[in-house]
């Protein structure tokens, strides 16, 4: 619990820095900084994130103590590729290509895929682990100096290239702060093995081959805002997609941060049929969540927007957040309930397919939509790209791999739904502020909880009540 505690802080205190970030930056330099990280996190899908599946599933405790080679491998491939990325990144600085990004900007979106791909491949190793100190010790101190460093950045030189170099330099920082639960004494005794970072590869690239075309649909949408509609219009549309994945990811996360390891565990210890009845668990529960999640963002969205959205951002936050909330959704579904299945199967080819689905919605939907004055064709052919590829995934699921969850978890999770926007939508009409934001959330979590609590949705009461039980004796 105490791990799942600290991603989800990690993931709202983020979600924080991302709205002060915008507020300094404005629209237009927003646009710039946020087309940047976007053509990072594919630069870091595609270098660095084998090498964090790699890790979590192949590196333990155990495996630390009894399999040295396996980290050694892990340091010395995130070595070799980080070294070759950065040379690329001073190429692209000098080279003065013409790119949707300056050369500067492109040159420091590849150093950014580096340190945050250096960042989450040592919190990959500390949560295999278990290292539950050492990994918050991590965390607190990033947030911390990206908080700093980051949005102090963007405070003072209203610079999307300031505010990324602090992004890169509170990574670094706090990798310091944080070194004593990353050493390892026994992989000094291990050797690199090509032999076994090529089956590391082999495992991770089908996952990252998916995410990395997934990814491709938000960078190619926010490019051609950019282009057809300028940068301060691209700042508008990504804010809000960028906000709802950081709110559903932190969700989505916190639970597979346990869940997904918990399948692992099964499979290691009582076998391959075990884990898949665990992952058909996962799946209710990631859905008995992120449903209810979702649809409460957009109930309490009037007053969140009045609330934490800064100005030059009203009006167009509320109306693209709405039209993305189904890619939001999928988003999280895709991700943290139906992929782990095909993970622990070890049969990750439908991922890529889903994903190509994907895109090719997208492209599409972009094709075919009516041209809009603004980015409501981009936005919306972003929910139809992701809903399909959900649909494509699924069908492949439940055709090449049965694992399910219960009906009456599916079921109950939407009569849940159906209640809470029931009791909330009149709310929606207050004016929107502290109050309303407060009694939409009571009301929607109130009623919410007590179709968990009468339909036992997803089991999650089974699970809770003797914990809430112990607490109240105790």
């Amino acid at each position: 619990m105490w791990m799942m505690l600290v991603f989800t802080v990690n993931s709202l205190l983020n979600f924080v820095v991302s709205l002060l970030v915008a507020k300094f930056l404005g629209p237009a330099e927003y646009g710039r900084f946020v087309l940047a990280l976007s053509a990072s996190v594919v630069i870091q899908l595609l270098l660095f994130d084998w090498l964090l599946f790699a890790a979590t599933r192949f590196y333990s405790e155990r495996d630390r103590l009894q399999r040295p080679n396996v980290r050694a491998t892990l340091d010395a491939a995130f070595g070799w590729i980080a070294f070759a990325a950065s040379l690329a990144a001073f190429g692209v600085y000098a080279s003065g290509l013409d790119l949707p990004l300056s050369p500067d900007l492109a040159g420091l979106a590849i150093g950014v895929s580096i340190s945050n791909g250096l960042f989450d491949f040592a919190c990959a190793l500390l949560r295999a682990r278990f290292l539950d100190k050492s990994y918050g010790l991590l965390v607190v101190a990033k947030n911390a100096l990206a908080f700093t460093l980051t949005v102090g950045g963007a405070f003072w030189f209203g610079s999307a290239r300031v505010a990324i170099v602090g992004m890169m330099v509170s990574v670094l920082g706090a990798l310091l702060v944080g070194r004593g639960g990353l050493i390892d004494d026994a992989a000094r005794d291990g050797r690199a093995e090509r032999a076994l970072g090529m089956r590391f590869l082999a495992y991770g690239m089908p996952i990252i081959s998916a995410n990395i075309v997934y990814q491709s649909v938000p960078l190619l949408n926010r490019v051609l805002v950019s282009q057809s509609l300028g940068f301060a219009e691209a700042g508008q549309y990504s804010l809000a997609y960028e906000i709802g994945v950081r709110i559903v990811g932190a969700i989505g996360s916190a639970l597979d941060v346990i869940l997904f390891q918990l399948a692992v565990l099964h499979e290691k210890t009582t076998g391959p049929e075990s884990a898949r009845a665990q992952v058909s668990t996962n799946m209710g529960v990631v859905f008995a969540v992120v449903a209810p999640a979702v649809l409460g963002c957009w109930l309490i969205l009037p007053s969140f927007e009045h609330l934490f959205v800064p100005e030059s951002f009203r009006g167009p936050y509320a109306h693209y957040f709405a039209l993305m909330a189904p890619a939001l959704a999928a988003f999280a579904l895709i991700n943290y309930a139906i992929n782990p299945a095909f993970q622990i199967a070890h049969r990750l080819a439908p991922l890529v397919i889903a994903a190509l689905v994907a895109v090719i919605a997208n492209l599409l939907a972009i094709g075919l939509l009516a041209t809009t004055k603004d980015a409501s064709n981009y936005a919306l052919a972003q929910s139809i790209s992701s809903l399909a590829g959900m649909a494509a995934v699924t069908a492949m699921l439940t055709w090449l791999e049965p694992m399910w969850p219960r009906p009456r978890d599916i079921f109950g999770a939407l009569a849940g739904c159906a209640a809470m926007l029931c009791a909330v939508l009149p709310l929606r009409g207050m004016p929107p502020g502290v109050a309303a934001m407060t009694a939409q959330i009571l009301v929607g979590g109130a009623v919410y909880l007590a179709a968990v609590a009468a339909l036992d949705i997803a089991g999650l009461r089974t699970l809770l009540r003797p914990k809430i039980a112990a607490r109240l004796n105790g």
